[in-house]
């Protein structure tokens, strides 16, 4: 490093020992030269690591909210009755169904239904706000993805599935204290029981439990409810 600094600390000195260009190896002056001179090829960048084109990022959904929303439908297709986008329609939609029939409801908001006379079974899907009025069910009756939902049997329904639902309201009648609840990824869902016939009492509420504990018991593995007294 010293010696460098002793090169530059000499001033003009320091040229004095570079070689004199003559003008006929000078290319500016000599067109030939320029002529005859070749480009170098630039290195293939083969050889050089090449870097992996990071993929373009994909688009997510837009929220439902955003959606352009299609028009309100209620039809009956063959044997089975559509109800599809109701938005706080204001009214009750009626669905006066037969024995063979069943019934989809789908992306119907702060939307209620009533569905008359015995229907085969119901599936609900995507409502938000939805409350409905059934009077018997030959089979079941679905719930999938409907926070806030409110369902009134008041004849007989066998079974009632409810999968992924956030705020249920679930009242029974006293033909329906038979139906058997299945729920699976549910919060804050309550039954409603009916008071006892000839008695003065009041509706009795029923939260369906959302806490398990489970435990190995003699290599068998044992889920329990949690109860909470209080």
């Amino acid at each position: 490093m010293s010696a460098v600094f002793a090169q530059l600390n000499q001033g003009d000195t320091v040229t004095s020992g570079l070689r004199k260009v003559d003008k006929s190896e000078m290319t500016h002056k000599n067109p030939s030269l320029r002529a005859g001179a070749t480009v170098p090829e630039r290195p293939s960048s083969q050889g050089s690591i090449s870097r992996s084109k990071s993929p373009a990022p994909s688009k997510k959904p837009k929220p439902e909210s955003m959606r352009a929303r299609k028009p309100p439908r209620k039809e009956l297709e063959g044997n089975k009755w559509l109800l599809e986008n109701f938005d706080n329609p204001g009214g009750i939609i009626e669905i006066s169904a037969q024995q063979n029939q069943s019934i989809l409801i789908s992306r119907c908001n702060k939307t209620i239904v009533k569905v008359n006379n015995k229907a085969n079974a119901i599936s609900i899907d995507n409502c938000n706000g939805l409350s409905i009025i059934v009077d018997s069910l030959v089979s079941s009756l679905d719930v999938i993805k409907s926070p806030k939902f409110a369902l009134q049997i008041d004849g007989v329904v066998p079974t009632l599935l409810l999968d992924q639902v956030d705020g249920a309201t679930i009242y029974l009648g006293q033909q329906s204290l038979a139906t058997e609840v299945f729920s699976s990824k549910c919060t804050a869902v309550n039954i409603m029981l009916p008071p006892k016939e000839g008695t003065d009492e009041d509706t009795k509420e029923c939260p369906v439990p959302e806490q398990i504990k489970s435990y190995v018991k003699d290599g068998v593995l044992v889920s329990e409810i949690v109860e909470h007294a209080g």
